[in-house]
């Protein structure tokens, strides 16, 4: 793959891979592979049966059922309020 770059572009990848501790070239292929999974991820299509569908809307739709991790957690303080 031959790219046709400018300098400041090529500067910015060339001190992201530093600060990862790759090469330019690994660098953009593991951007180039993350993005084309995530491209074909969003198109990626779930089919299952219109029961199975309606049983995992009612699970969304229904009320968290209270259990001891759930108090916990209603009970700690907001993690943007600790000072």
């Amino acid at each position: 793959m031959n790219l046709r770059i400018h300098a400041e572009e090529r500067n910015l990848i060339d001190r992201a891979a530093l600060a990862r501790g790759t090469n330019r070239t690994d660098f953009i292929l593991s951007a180039a592979r993350r993005a084309a999974e995530e491209a074909l991820l969003e198109r990626a299509l779930i089919s299952t049966s219109a029961k199975s569908y309606a049983e995992f809307v009612a699970r969304l739709d229904a009320p968290a059922k209270p259990n001891a991790r759930l108090r916990k957690t209603l009970r700690s303080p907001l993690p943007w309020n600790k000072g």
